[in-house]
């Protein structure tokens, strides 16, 4: 992709919460099931520095939910020295946008134990870190507490409650829920924004390498 074509992408996004969400689309997740993924598990940083545009979005663009706008983005700042590089850069799109794009960002996410884990309809890194939480398997007090706070928190914020699921429990889950729903609406986007950066760090250590050195 041209870099001229590639800022007709990413402007847009800069100065409009409806078309970043309008891009939060599955470009990849789909496939995670099948064979693309499984054979680029643990890639090293030589091999995702040779990765054409497409590729790269195939590959990374659920590193924040549904937002491989922000994959598109960085691709052209290859190669990188390393994860820590990588999400530098991916940082540093995320921390350039107007406070309504970073809320964008935030409602590309699922409500946690929400419909979509109900109806099996949650990207597979979602569901994953979902369940690894716990949030599977609510019993239907929690369900109903859950449930109540997160409609509480979205009516509240404008966008849902994002936590890192895999850093935490579902005890702690509810618990954060229940105290972060008191807050401030511009301390919870940009708490939420770190939650955001903290889930993408885990997907991409689950994709590439983080202990091998990159010959640039």
């Amino acid at each position: 992709m041209s870099s001229s074509a590639l800022t007709f992408v990413v402007n847009p996004v800069l100065g409009s919460v409806g078309r970043l969400q309008s891009t939060c689309r599955p470009y990849f997740w789909n496939l995670t099931s099948g064979e693309l993924l499984k054979s680029v598990l643990n890639m090293d940083f030589a091999t995702l520095n040779a990765l054409d545009y497409d590729d790269f979005v195939n590959i990374f663009g659920n590193v924040v939910e549904k937002c491989p706008i922000i994959t598109a983005a960085v691709w052209s700042k290859r190669p990188f020295a390393g994860l820590a590089d990588l999400e530098a850069a991916i940082h540093e799109f995320i921390d350039a946008l107007p406070e309504s794009g970073k809320e964008g960002i935030l409602r590309c996410h699922p409500d946690l134990a929400g419909r979509e884990l109900q109806s099996g309809t949650l990207t597979q890194e979602s569901r994953e870190e979902q369940a690894r939480a716990g949030l599977d398997a609510l019993n239907s007090a929690e369900v109903s507490r859950m449930t109540r706070l997160n409609l509480d928190y979205k009516a509240r914020f404008g966008f849902p409650f994002v936590i890192c699921a895999r850093m935490n429990d579902k005890a702690t889950i509810l618990r954060q829920l229940s105290e972060r729903v008191q807050n401030e609406r511009q301390v919870e986007r940009a708490r939420g924004i770190e939650e955001v950066k903290r889930i993408c760090h885990l997907r991409l250590q689950g994709l590439v390498l983080t202990d091998v050195p990159n010959k640039l």
